[in-house]
């Protein structure tokens, strides 16, 4: 294995980290907030590939947090979406992502390969203190479709020089593991909340519990 590619949502960062920004505006209402828009995220990405129809990954993001509130009768000002959506831009990295990548950095190319648009993806990669740390942050906006679609995950091999057979794929997301592995990826499934993982016809080589065993 000559590279490992990590997912950024959910993977290297804490999408739910933004719960504390919508219990403020919405006092009651942020965990079910939060999932409501991480669910509707993730299924907006998946309509508009079938549709042919992309928007960039912030103009989805800023959707789905609108559907959330209006589903749930929580009146959304136009500040408050402002204030909700740069939290997307701060996300949270996970405890062990930093040490994690910088143990693994030493022995292979790391990248990101992620739905996230680039002006979306660098703040964080910045905030998180992890610049210089990838070779390559790779976004869908270059293909116009989102993962699982294998126009996406064929980015990595096309900027890594690499066979896909020597590429380790990292994703919290068990849709994103069985579209890697369909593509041809070596994967590795973190596994933080015990999920049950979905019958796609795909295993991962390895189910880990957080990013610090990636390494063994």
């Amino acid at each position: 294995m000559k590279a490992i590619v990590f997912d950024a949502y959910g993977t290297l960062f804490d999408v739910h980290s933004v719960v504390a920004a919508c219990e403020r505006e919405f006092p009651g209402h942020g965990a079910a907030l939060s999932r409501e828009w991480r669910a509707k995220q993730l299924e907006y990405t998946w309509l508009r590939s079938l549709m042919g129809r992309y928007q960039d990954f912030w103009r989805v993001t800023e959707d789905a947090l609108g559907f959330a509130c209006r589903a749930r009768s929580l009146p959304l000002s136009a500040e408050a979406s402002t204030r909700l959506m740069e939290g997307y831009l701060q996300l949270t990295a996970f405890p062990e992502a930093g040490s994690a990548l910088s143990a693994l950095r030493a022995s292979h190319k790391l990248c990101i390969l992620s739905n996230g648009s680039p002006r979306m993806l660098d703040p964080l990669v910045a905030n998180a203190g992890l610049q210089g740390v990838f070779a390559h942050v790779l976004s869908v906006d270059a293909v116009k479709i989102y993962k699982p679609s294998p126009l996406v995950y064929e980015l990595a091999p096309t900027h890594l020089g690499f066979d896909r057979r020597d590429i380790g794929f990292v994703s919290s997301n068990f849709w994103d593991v069985s579209g890697a592995a369909s593509f041809g990826f070596q994967t590795f499934w973190i596994n933080r909340t015990g999920a049950v993982p979905d019958p796609l016809g795909y295993s991962p080589v390895a189910t880990l519990t957080s990013l610090a065993e990636l390494r063994a």
